[in-house]
């Protein structure tokens, strides 16, 4: 990798990645009611406002930064019930765990526009 950038390069890269994961968390923060939404652009305490957003105890971040396996099916739940709470598909949330496409989907539930959930079928 270092032979095609430099270090300043993917120093930046990574930089606006964080920027934009950070902006789009905020902003689903923001619209979920979800106080205290600049907690995103703080490390570690972006995850305990992830968890609140999905309407959950922020003791999740224990599972979610120290039990392998559980936090990979911590976080795509969760990012599923976000994706239900802003009015999107459960399959937004289930595409998290594909790379690159979880920056798409991200910001598609931040900045989407709020569709009432599907009704259930009886």
């Amino acid at each position: 990798m270092f032979a095609l950038f430099g270090v300043w390069e993917i120093l930046l890269f990574g930089l606006l990645i964080y920027a934009w994961v950070a902006i789009c968390l905020m902003k689903i923060a923001d619209k979920t009611g979800t106080p205290e939404s600049w907690l995103a652009w703080i490390p570690l305490l972006n995850i305990y406002l992830f968890c609140k957003i999905a309407g959950h105890s922020g003791l999740w971040v224990l599972a979610i930064l120290f039990v392998p396996i559980l936090n990979i099916i911590v976080t795509v739940w969760f990012w599923i019930e976000i994706a239900v709470r802003r009015g999107k598909p459960e399959w937004y949330g289930i595409l998290m765990i594909v790379p690159l496409v979880n920056l798409l989907m991200m910001g598609l539930i931040a900045f989407g526009n709020n569709e009432p959930p599907a009704a259930a079928i009886p």
